[in-house]
């Protein structure tokens, strides 16, 4: 069975805070990719909410702000971010991540 995923996916380990309507919490990003993320956390996430992400990388001038994103599902204290709206400055730091993970 193929993935429907539209990009790969690359296993990371990123602290992340979030932000929906009614809360605010904190995980780690097990899986980042150009369209999206997998968080572990200790909150119960509500899929379909929109979320905004600040993912803290080792090196801070790359840290990353998605400004919308859609959780698209939930399992247990695992959840998935889709990328809806990310600044263009965020757009070039994210590929750059990635390109480094590629090159690993």
């Amino acid at each position: 069975m193929r993935d429907p995923r539209s990009s790969h996916r690359y296993p990371v380990a990123y602290p992340v805070i979030f932000r929906g309507a009614p809360f605010v919490g904190e995980g780690t990003i097990t899986d980042l990719s150009l369209t999206g993320c997998s968080i572990v956390c200790n909150r119960t996430a509500l899929a379909d909410s929109d979320v905004k992400l600040s993912i803290i990388l080792p090196d801070p001038t790359l840290s990353l702000f998605i400004e919308l994103g859609k959780i698209r599902w939930v399992k247990k204290n695992v959840f998935g971010v889709e990328f809806l709206r990310i600044p263009t400055i965020t757009r070039h730091r994210l590929d750059h991540v990635l390109r480094q993970q590629r090159n690993t």
